[in-house]
């Protein structure tokens, strides 16, 4: 990529795109296609037409997506597999008809089979059954990953895909109800301890282990793999470290500063036992995550800490 080239970044407000937003201006890019999901609905087939056709983007990074957390994704199972592959179809469609140089196509870990080895090796796609509640979002990446391999193989395009393991950092979801495991528990620890609570609950036993990658890692990763990395299939991006939810509770509330007690609420379900992404293939390309949890949990706290949620 060139300076001047102009890129597209698909879901620029979202955690994931607003990343790659910061890591292309942090490098000098500054000719980017920018649309709010108001200003452009990338379920719209015609809208998406006409921006590529007007527009024609160099670059795409393709990180829009309808997202949830697990009782969303068993409620609204239509809505998360109609939407994500019109969102996918259009745009990769698109950047093939509009001759687009390059494309990147961002995924998720519950592409892989529910009960898969640990780590999860790319080549473990398909393999097994997916995770029911989630499936219907899955199946839509899945078919992203597929679409942009045979967009190769048939016409040649340069469309990659990666998939990145559970996220944190700026502009993450806290709403308590939607939110995943980290970004709830820096709130829930800030909260008890701007209230004198004496203890924070977590679900579970605290066991399940979780590997956590800071966004802007990943937005580098991204950048890293648009540069030199044009292959078929996908790349996992991960630190390539797990921890347990109970050590992860431990360790936000040493940076938080709460001096309570941690609690286990056993009736809650512990969810898979371990989810880690093997990166070695990203590791052998030359990239290595640079932010460890701690530090990354350390910044994020400086950045939330003053916040005011309502109820």
């Amino acid at each position: 990529m060139n300076l001047n080239d102009k890129i597209y970044i698909a879901g620029h407000r979202g955690m994931v795109g607003s990343a790659i937003l910061r890591a292309l201006q942090a490098q000098g890019y500054n000719n980017f296609l920018l649309r709010t999901s108001s200003e452009l609905d990338l379920r719209n087939q015609k809208a998406v037409t006409d921006f590529f056709s007007q527009e024609k983007p160099d670059y795409v990074f393709l990180a829009a997506a309808k997202v949830g957390g697990i009782v969303a994704n068993n409620t609204y199972r239509a809505d998360f597999i109609y939407e994500n592959l019109m969102i996918q179809n259009n745009v990769i469609h698109q950047a093939y008809v509009n001759g687009v140089a390059k494309l990147m196509f961002l995924g998720s870990s519950c592409i892989y089979p529910k009960l898969a080895l640990q780590p999860l090796k790319e080549e473990y796609i398909l393999t097994g059954e997916l995770e029911p509640t989630n499936e219907p979002y899955a199946i839509a990446k899945i078919a992203g990953i597929k679409m942009c391999d045979a967009y190769r193989d048939q016409y040649g395009c340069d469309f990659i895909s990666v998939m990145p393991t559970n996220l944190y950092g700026p502009n993450d979801n806290y709403d308590l109800t939607t939110s995943h495991v980290l970004p709830a528990m820096l709130r829930k620890f800030i909260t008890a301890k701007r209230n004198g609570d004496t203890s924070v609950t977590i679900w579970g036993t605290g066991s399940p282990k979780r590997e956590f990658l800071h966004v802007d890692d990943l937005a580098e990763a991204c950048l890293f793999l648009m540069e030199n990395y044009n292959e078929a299939g996908l790349v996992n991006i991960g630190i390539g470290e797990d921890i347990s939810i109970l050590d992860l509770a431990l360790s936000v509330k040493k940076i938080v500063g709460f001096e309570g007690e941690i609690l286990t609420d056993t009736t809650k379900p512990d969810g898979t036992p371990r989810k880690l992404m093997d990166v070695s293939k990203l590791n052998e390309l030359g990239w290595k995550a640079k932010i460890t949890l701690e530090e990354g949990i350390q910044k994020v706290y400086e950045e939330i800490k003053d916040c005011v949620w309502s109820l």
